[in-house]
């Protein structure tokens, strides 16, 4: 992967989060072209995932990454009581000088089930374990983190 021209150099520094990495904006093509013997790089083009590869005579090879939907998802969890555990913050009560506890209105995603590649087992489960629910209304909260490292989170209300 690709970092932005203004990414800092200490390893201490703060991040603006427009100056991350990001996959390399350049072109199959032009990758094969400039690439080394024996070398490989990761391209993104037209929506997938490729590696080209160049062997030790020169020739090169693309490897499609992304095959399938499944291919650009790294780990996903699932907990199964979302709103079972508040977030509770500390704040100082400006009057009094005291600290109080407060909810912020938001529940904590507790991690009950989960899903995740690793390098040396590239599979990913596609369904999660059984999961007994007391009879009730509840909401179930799924994560995912695709292969770029973005998180996204999903809450479903269920009748059991």
């Amino acid at each position: 992967m690709a970092l932005h021209k203004d990414f800092p150099a200490s390893p201490h520094a703060i991040l603006d989060p427009a100056i991350r990495w990001f996959p390399a904006q350049d072109s199959i093509a032009a990758t094969e072209a400039t690439l080394k013997d024996k070398t490989s790089k990761i391209v993104v083009e037209k929506g997938q995932i490729v590696k080209v590869i160049k062997d030790k005579n020169g020739i090169t090879n693309r490897e499609v990454l992304t095959k399938k939907w499944t291919d650009w998802i790294d780990y996903w969890a699932v907990d199964f009581n979302f709103e079972n555990k508040r977030e509770i913050i500390c704040v100082k009560n400006e009057e009094t000088g005291e600290w109080e506890e407060r909810w912020t209105g938001d529940y904590i995603f507790e991690n009950e089930w989960q899903s995740f590649r690793t390098k040396k087992d590239r599979s990913l489960e596609l369904k999660s374990i059984f999961h007994e629910c007391t009879p009730g209304r509840r909401k179930i909260a799924v994560k995912v983190v695709d292969i770029f490292g973005n998180d996204t989170m999903t809450i479903v209300e269920v009748s059991v």
